[in-house]
């Protein structure tokens, strides 16, 4: 078992963070692409001067240094891939890609615990961001595994302990020959992140291996400050009134969202809603007011609406541009609602669904 790695898709460069309020953002694309194209041509040298080269003029670009980042993992320059995800969590805090990166170095070098820290932070950043959980399940059966080992060393007649020691080990041995499902890019520009480092080769054959890497966001194009938010020709996989209804449900809360009125975007939820991880309810709200209110401008936009009905229950997806400050991130949302009455509700969201 490992942590999920990002794959390369073929004709896609490596998923980076965005940053808006940049100039010339096809110069900045142009960039981006001829630091991708160095890096999966295996050029690292020369990815790795080219990145140094455009962050000398914009060193507080998130986008070039979470690439930077990447660079230095391939290379194998884990300390200072570890500092260049460090540094992005300390300035863009409500990102959790830099902090799964961390987290795939940190159990690459068999530091489980920071490993751990480092997931717990990214889904705190973002409680529905499902390649992150996954990686802590896995760190999670990794500890486990040395603890259940380490009862044997101090007991050996210990019965009790050999059963959940096979099983986890049965669980590695079959997740090994299976491989593990590469975490999914966030929208059609986005492509993979690097895969985590390889565990030392000293670690034994049974050792359950290090988590896998979140994708990255994908980059997205500067967004308007527009409050409002505009999809791009949506399209309803489900004939009838029902998807259309739906769709004003999703773009209605898209549009509360970015002109930060609280009380339509909480109120978009349903009452069966159960907030990702182990928040309350209350405390979900209070977090989400907290985020939003705070930004000085936040622009939601919505494309590639896809909407299936299937009686009172309904799941929408679609491609989020969210543009907050000097913020840019684009990525796959799905919504599941329910019919309350006339009003669609929102009772699930994922992200990199």
């Amino acid at each position: 078992m490992t942590l999920a790695r990002n794959r390369l898709p073929k004709t896609l460069g490596l998923a980076v963070l965005a940053a808006a309020l940049l100039a010339s953002p096809l110069v900045r694309a142009d960039e981006y692409g001829d630091v991708s194209q160095l890096l999966r041509s295996g050029k690292l040298p020369e990815a790795l001067a080219k990145a140094d080269q455009y962050l000398a003029g914009k060193p507080k670009d998130p986008q070039m240094r979470f690439l930077k980042g990447v660079i230095q993992t391939e290379s194998g320059r884990t300390p200072d891939a570890i500092a260049t995800f460090t540094k992005l969590t300390e300035d863009y805090p409500e990102l959790p890609e830099p902090y799964n990166n961390l987290a795939v170095l940190h159990a690459g070098a068999g530091q489980f615990d920071k490993a751990r820290a480092a997931l717990e932070m990214a889904i705190r950043t973002n409680p529905s961001y499902a390649t992150a959980h996954e990686n802590l399940g896995d760190v999670y059966a990794k500890l486990a595994s040395q603890a259940y080992s380490r009862a044997l060393q101090l007991d050996s007649g210990n019965t009790a302990v050999q059963p959940k020691l096979a099983l986890i080990r049965e669980l590695f041995s079959t997740t090994a020959k299976s491989g593990v499902a590469a975490a999914r890019p966030a929208g059609t520009a986005v492509a993979a992140a690097p895969a985590a480092a390889r565990p030392p080769a000293t670690a034994p054959a049974t050792a359950a291996p290090a988590p896998a890497v979140a994708a990255a966001p994908s980059a997205a194009p500067a967004a308007t400050p527009s409050a409002a938010a505009a999809p791009s020709a949506p399209a309803a996989t489900a004939a009838g009134g029902g998807s259309k209804d739906v769709e004003a449900a999703v773009l209605a809360w898209a549009a509360a969202w970015s002109s930060k009125d609280m009380g339509g975007y909480l109120g978009a939820y349903g009452k069966e809603f159960d907030p990702p991880g182990s928040q309350s309810r209350r405390d979900w709200e209070e977090e989400r007011r907290a985020r939003i209110v705070g930004k000085n401008r936040i622009a939601v936009r919505v494309s590639d609406l896809q909407v299936s009905v299937n009686g009172n229950r309904a799941v929408a997806r679609f491609k989020q541009a969210y543009s907050a400050d000097a913020l840019n991130v684009s990525s796959r949302k799905t919504l599941e609602l329910v019919k309350s009455g006339e009003r669609w509700m929102i009772v699930r969201e994922s992200t990199g669904a």
